[in-house]
């Protein structure tokens, strides 16, 4: 396959080691283009970047760090923007979860707002001089189908996801004259590990319409992307729950989706 655009440059991808963003790493692998991986230490991102190396014959560098950690997305930024020319940003880490609000641990909160919000903003603007260096270059966020509505029991989750989805369409305003494009994907549920799985089906019936796989969400969003896609719709299905999201009033919708992802809670 044909890469977009040619470079000897690297794609930057979040959240690398294991789900969607070691299916984007693998897509981007595929088309013959470098990566630097980030994630946590102890996720396996040594050996995901080995094995890139060896099956697909192209650079994969990781860098294990927390990204919740403030000063440790700035060190990040720093050593890529001393070491790689970037033409792609995948930010891809994030976290939720589900759980009643008055016993969600303040540590479980911060988690999901320093992750979803602050690291996506700071390694952007890290990378931003970076971007703008190269002949093209592409910003990927990963919001969520839960960032157009509202939702008891994951609260904040929904807000830092509709964060993303509008600081993305902002970005690509700002920079539309320019060599970098901005977009968003929004995906909606996917089995990306045991937990995950087990939350989607205790929603219900229609918590399993429109699931994809990882890799499927990975190929298409990549595609999209290169087709300068400013807000990628995965399926027709991903389109069809987006406009019912978009059309049905919130104080029908709050109250569906909020009794489906109370299903979710383990009584224990």
């Amino acid at each position: 396959m044909m890469n977009p655009v040619p470079t000897n440059g690297y794609c930057v991808v979040t959240g690398a080691a294991n789900g969607l963003g070691k299916a984007f790493a693998l897509e981007l692998a595929g088309r013959n283009l470098n990566t630097l991986l980030v994630d946590l230490p102890g996720k396996g991102l040594p050996e995901l970047c080995s094995h890139i190396h060896q099956q697909f014959n192209v650079l994969s560098h990781c860098f294990e760090c927390d990204l919740t950690k403030k000063d440790q997305v700035l060190e990040l930024g720093t050593r890529i923007n001393g070491q790689f020319p970037v033409f792609l940003l995948i930010n891809n880490a994030g976290t939720g979860g589900s759980m009643k609000f008055e016993e969600a641990p303040a540590d479980y909160l911060d988690r999901i707002i320093q992750l979803n919000v602050m690291a996506t903003t700071l390694l952007t603007r890290q990378l931003i001089p970076n971007l703008l260096a190269q002949k093209k270059s592409y910003i990927l966020n990963v919001s969520s189908m839960a960032a157009f509505s509202p939702i008891g029991y994951k609260t904040i989750y929904p807000a830092s996801k509709i964060f993303v989805h509008y600081f993305s369409r902002s970005l690509y305003q700002e920079y539309k004259k320019t060599n970098l494009f901005v977009s968003v994907v929004n995906p909606g549920p996917m089995k990306t590990n045991p937990e995950v799985t087990r939350r989607i089906e205790k929603q219900g019936f229609f918590s399993h319409w429109g699931v994809m796989t990882t890799a499927k969400v990975a190929a298409i969003s990549i595609r999209q992307l290169f087709k300068r896609d400013t807000m990628i719709m995965l399926s027709f299905t991903n389109g069809l729950n987006w406009l019912v999201l978009k059309l049905v009033p919130i104080y029908i919708r709050l109250p569906l989706l909020s009794r489906a992802i109370k299903k979710e809670l383990v009584v224990i």
